[in-house]
């Protein structure tokens, strides 16, 4: 990649910081060019003109001394409309990972998530898709119900574009997708786009979100 994708971090706990300050220092088409302990902070600078050095990115804690990530994470998105947001936590709970989706958030990751994990979700993002924690993904299967009757929401998704969203709701990425259906990525990407074209929808954390409310995907148990 000829242009590192510009990211910054928002995390309270130094040893986190570093962890992840050195994982990226040995990851050549990412960079990070901030990090900040508060929310408030950050806003702070990324309110400054940073002109061509703005972030692509932002790797953003939940659990912030001052202002939270949920209640700062709507600004940043006010500062930096085209920044993508990736929740970086320790919080599996389910009203987090939901409000956070709603609020804009382009992924969702566990901090137990390991360094190829991030970078990789670095990567989905940027490259327009959207990054969800296995583990995130299986407190959603545990957690959501039906909303609407089956028969009103069964026609919606080709039996193709079910399986797709199926992987997607266990945090596979599209290449794994494809090797598990034998099918080309670009037509899993294909299939992506429909599905979120057909459910409304911008990412695929709001596309199983909202399959599970709408009753199209059922509800598995963890192992």
């Amino acid at each position: 990649m000829d242009q590192k994708t510009r990211v910054v971090l928002v995390e309270d706990h130094p040893e986190y910081r570093e962890t992840v300050q050195l994982a990226l220092k040995r990851t050549p088409d990412i960079t990070l060019v901030g990090e900040f302990g508060t929310a408030e902070r950050a806003l702070r600078s990324l309110q400054r003109q940073w002109g061509e050095q703005q972030p692509d990115l932002i790797l953003l804690d939940l659990a912030l001394p001052g202002m939270g990530g949920l209640e700062a994470l709507p600004q940043f998105l006010s500062v930096l409309p085209e920044v993508r947001i990736i929740v970086l936590t320790q919080s599996e709970r389910e009203q987090d990972v939901l409000r956070a989706i709603a609020l804009g958030a382009s992924g969702y990751l566990l901090k137990s998530s390991t360094v190829k994990q991030i970078t990789d979700g670095i990567r989905t993002v940027i490259g327009g898709g959207a990054s969800l924690d296995a583990d995130v993904a299986g407190v959603i299967l545990d957690t959501l119900r039906t909303k609407l009757p089956k028969d009103e929401a069964a026609d919606l998704l080709s039996p193709r574009e079910l399986e797709v969203l199926s992987l997607i709701a266990r945090g596979l990425l599209r290449k794994q997708i494809a090797d598990q259906l034998g099918i080309a990525t670009s037509t899993v990407v294909t299939h992506i786009a429909h599905i979120y074209e057909k459910l409304n929808v911008q990412n695929a954390p709001e596309a199983v979100a909202k399959a599970f409310h709408a009753g199209i995907l059922p509800v598995d148990k963890r192992p």
